[in-house]
C-alpha cells in the first residue's frame, strides 16, 4: 500500500472518529428536547443554545470536510464502507460516558463490521477494473431515493416513539448518501473548472440543501428516542445509498466474476448486521440517562416542575435531565393525583407537603 492510500485511509478513519463522536454528543442534546419539537425549525434553534450540540456538530462537520477530501481523491465504494467505523467510535465514546461495560455481542458487532468494511476492500483493490455503466445522466435515481425518504419521513410522522426514531433515521441515513454523492460532484467540478463554477453549476446548491435536510432529520430522529434506535438506520442507510449512486452516476467498477460477487456480497451482508448489532448496544441507549459529572447533585434530587422550561429530573422541558419524557409525565401526573411513583417518596412523609404548593406549580 503505497504512502497516498495510506493517507487517505487515515484520514478517512479520524473522519469516522469525528463524525461517531459528534453523533453522541448531538443525541444526548436533541433527546432531552420535548417531543413537540419534531421536525420543528424550533428544534434546531433550541439546540444552537447547548454548547455540548455545538461541540457535536462542529465534530460531525469537521469530520464531513475530512470526509469530502476522501470522497474526492478515492471512490465511494471505497470511502462509504471505511465511514461506517464511525459506529464503533461511537460506542467507544459511549461506554465511559454512560459507565457501561462492553458486552460480547458489542464486540462482535464491531468485528463483523470491520470484517464487512475489509471484504469490501478486499474487493475493491483485488481487481481494479470490471463492468462500469454509470453516467450523470442517472441523476434521476437520487430523486427517487430522495422520494423514499420523503415517505419514510411522513410515516414517522404519523407513528411517534420507537417507530418514529427509525423511519426518520431511514430518511436521514438516505439523504447523507445523496450529499456523499453531491459532495463528489463538486469536488469534480471545483477540480475541473475551479472556484467561479461553483456558483453557476447546481451541485454545490444542492449539496447544501441536502447537507441542511439530513442534519435537520437526523437532530429529528435524536429527538425521537433513543441512539440505539436512529444510528444504525443513518450508519447503514449513508454507505449503502452512497455506493449506490458511485456506480450508477460516477462508473465506480463493479466486479462480476461470481468469486468477486461473493465477495462483496459477503462484505456488504457483514457490513450491515455489524452496524445492526453495534448501533444496538446497551451502552448507547444507557446515554439516555447520562447526567454530567459535573452536575451530580442534580440528578434525582431536584422538586418536580411542570413549566416548559425546568430544570430538575421530572421535567419536561428542554432542560430535563435523567430520564425519558414519557416517564417523567406518568411522574408528574402521579403526583398531582396524589400518589407518588415507584420508589419516591411522598412529601407530606417528610413534612414538606403544602396543599397550595399543587396549584402554584401547575
Amino acid at each position: 500500500m503505497d504512502v497516498d492510500i495510506s493517507l487517505d485511509y487515515g484520514l478517512t478513519l479520524l473522519a469516522a472518529l469525528l463524525i461517531g463522536t459528534g453523533f453522541v454528543l448531538q443525541q444526548q442534546s436533541a433527546q432531552l428536547e420535548p417531543a413537540s419539537r419534531f421536525l420543528s425549525l424550533r428544534l434546531i434553534l433550541d439546540l444552537l443554545h447547548q454548547p455540548r450540540w455545538l461541540t457535536g456538530i462542529g465534530c460531525m462537520i469537521a469530520g464531513q470536510i475530512l470526509a469530502a477530501w476522501s470522497i474526492g481523491n478515492l471512490s465511494l465504494a471505497f470511502v462509504e464502507p471505511l465511514l461506517t467505523t464511525n459506529l464503533v467510535f461511537a460506542l467507544v465514546l459511549a461506554v465511559p460516558i454512560a459507565k457501561a461495560t462492553l458486552r460480547f455481542w458489542e464486540i462482535f458487532g464491531a468485528v463483523v463490521l470491520c470484517a464487512g468494511v475489509a471484504l469490501l476492500s478486499a474487493a475493491r483493490s483485488a481487481k481494479p477494473i470490471g463492468l462500469s455503466f454509470g453516467s450523470v445522466t442517472h441523476w434521476p435515481a437520487a430523486a427517487v431515493i430522495a422520494a423514499i425518504a420523503f415517505v419514510a419521513v411522513q410515516a414517522g410522522r404519523r407513528r411517534p416513539g420507537r417507530a418514529r426514531a427509525l423511519l426518520t433515521g431511514i430518511a436521514a441515513g438516505l439523504v447523507f448518501g445523496i450529499q456523499d454523492a453531491l459532495t463528489r460532484q463538486t469536488l469534480e467540478i471545483l477540480q475541473s473548472n475551479g472556484v467561479g463554477a461553483m456558483f453557476t453549476t447546481w451541485a454545490p446548491y444542492a449539496l447544501v440543501g441536502a447537507g441542511a435536510t439530513g442534519i435537520w432529520l437526523m437532530q429529528s430522529a435524536f429527538n425521537s428516542g433513543p441512539l440505539p434506535l436512529s444510528l444504525p438506520a443513518i450508519a447503514a442507510g449513508e454507505p449503502l445509498v452512497g455506493m449506490l449512486l458511485g456506480v450508477l452516476v460516477f462508473g465506480d467498477r463493479i466486479q462480476i466474476t461470481p468469486g468477486e460477487l461473493t465477495l462483496q456480497s459477503a462484505g456488504i451482508v457483514a457490513l450491515v448486521v455489524g452496524v445492526v448489532i453495534v448501533g444496538r448496544a446497551p451502552a448507547l441507549s444507557e446515554l439516555r440517562g447520562w447526567t454530567p459529572s459535573s452536575l451530580p447533585h442534580i440528578s434525582g434530587t431536584l422538586p418536580h416542575r411542570s413549566g416548559p422550561h425546568s430544570t430538575g429530573p421530572h421535567s419536561t422541558g428542554p432542560y430535563r435531565l435523567g430520564r425519558r419524557a414519557g416517564e417523567d409525565q406518568d411522574a408528574g401526573t402521579a403526583q398531582l393525583n396524589g400518589h407518588a411513583p415507584d420508589g419516591a417518596v411522598h412529601g407530606d412523609e417528610d413534612g414538606m407537603h403544602d396543599p397550595s404548593a399543587t396549584d402554584r406549580l401547575a
